[in-house]
């Protein structure tokens, strides 16, 4: 009994004896998405070594026992979604940014539920002798790519105390604090390489049944449940012939969807209106199939070939333009408009009953009648395209972390074929 009460004690004199801090905190959410800012309290104990030498390294700990809000009913997050990141201050014999990052790490979180963030950790290198104090400051919280950031709104009292005596200790492990920004953010769209163009040749002539597009750069502005993102992708329009219809299939080039969080299987869903130009009017639906095995986090996903048909609804040469394109995913909907467009594909056709002409979706039924088609065509290919990246942000529906913050980012596309 003795010796286990002295380990006891030992591990005890060791640590610093840490306090609850609380203080006002505010935090902002993602812009865009039309959330106020939420006025609340955190509560955080930090734990470092009571006692220390000059050249130490220590690590200390920075546990929220209450975050700022609760999350709002929005939407529940996942497991394993949200993962925070902060500044601890380091005052007294010497001052120093201590950069803290805590795993992503968190039970599932239901609509208006307590906020569960994990313990932040990071390291300080002792350079003078005397009391170091431990404060805590401001912080993000970064929830499937979106980050909120919290910081106080009043003077906060330190919450640990290192006593550092002078000399002979040893220089410990190297300071290897962790990055402060916690946020995994993708790479931006676009890249070095330049999008292949494999337009067919013009003619049409009889018996020509296949047509290939010109991959072109299509930038999109993207409306989700948190707002608004900007972002460039290469499209490629092919049809093939049947009868006097034409089967068509879109692609996304050179571009993946990396996944924040674990995906069940057949839950996003994509489909595009192309856009009808030239002699004929309105637009075609082409859909893809949702993903048929589930995508771990980290995990690229790929846009699979989206595929319609065209009835011709009018004589004449008929182009053939990405559109909009909309994505469903567990109950959301995200939509992205181009801010332009350019032809992929142009066609010869003739005139079929029940046909596109005049706006609205074409009919996915096919009857005869002859039809020349000229492919490729139209604009002349502009940007890279070796992400090709398009980020149709609110797979998830959105909710501020803290406010509760949460969002997919999305990235459709496919490999070079």
């Amino acid at each position: 009994m003795l010796t286990g009460a002295a380990v006891l004690l030992g591990v005890t004199a060791g640590q610093a004896q840490a306090a609850e801090v609380a203080y006002a905190t505010k935090c902002v959410p993602p812009s865009g998405i039309g959330l106020p800012d939420v006025e609340g309290t955190t509560k955080v104990e930090i734990s470092a070594p009571a006692t220390a030498k000059v050249g130490d390294t220590v690590d200390v700990v920075w546990k929220f026992t209450q975050a700022a809000s609760r999350n709002p009913d929005i939407i529940d997050l996942p497991a394993n979604s949200v993962q925070p990141s902060g500044t601890l201050k380091a005052a007294g014999a010497q001052t120093a940014d201590i950069a803290m990052q805590g795993p992503r790490e968190n039970p599932a979180i239901p609509k208006g539920g307590a906020m569960t963030l994990s313990d932040m950790k990071g390291s300080l290198k002792l350079t003078a002798a005397g009391q170091v104090t431990l404060t805590p400051d401001a912080y993000v919280v970064n929830a499937l790519s979106t980050d909120t950031e919290c910081a106080p709104t009043q003077a906060v009292q330190p919450s640990a105390t290192i006593t550092v005596t002078a000399g002979g200790g040893s220089p410990g492990s190297p300071s290897g604090s962790p990055s402060q920004s916690g946020s995994s953010t993708p790479s931006p769209p676009g890249g070095s390489g330049t999008p292949s163009s494999s337009a067919s040749s013009p003619g049409g002539g009889s018996g020509q049944t296949d047509f290939t597009g010109k991959t072109v750069d299509i930038p999109y502005t993207c409306q989700s449940p948190i707002g608004e993102k900007r972002a460039t992708s290469p499209v490629q329009i092919n049809a093939r012939k049947n009868g006097g219809s034409y089967g068509l299939t879109v692609q996304f080039k050179k571009s993946v969807m990396n996944s924040p969080v674990d995906i069940p299987a057949n839950s996003v869903k994509p489909s595009m209106q192309i856009t009808l130009g030239g002699s004929d009017k309105g637009s075609v639906k082409v859909t893809g199939p949702t993903n048929p095995a589930p995508v771990k986090q980290g995990a690229p996903i790929e846009i699979p070939d989206l595929t319609g048909t065209y009835k011709p609804g009018a004589t004449g040469e008929s182009t053939l333009s990405p559109g909009v394109l909309v994505i469903e995913a567990l109950g959301t909907t995200t939509t992205c408009t181009p801010d332009s467009t350019a032809v992929s594909l142009t066609l010869n056709t003739e005139e079929q009953a029940g046909g596109a002409s005049g706006g609205g979706s074409s009919s996915s039924s096919s009857s005869s009648g002859g039809a020349a088609a000229t492919g490729g065509g139209g604009l002349a290919e502009t940007g890279s395209g070796d992400h090709g990246a398009l980020k149709a942000l609110g797979l998830v529906a959105g909710t501020a972390v803290l406010l509760g913050g949460a969002v997919f980012t999305f990235l459709p596309g496919r490999r070079t074929r």
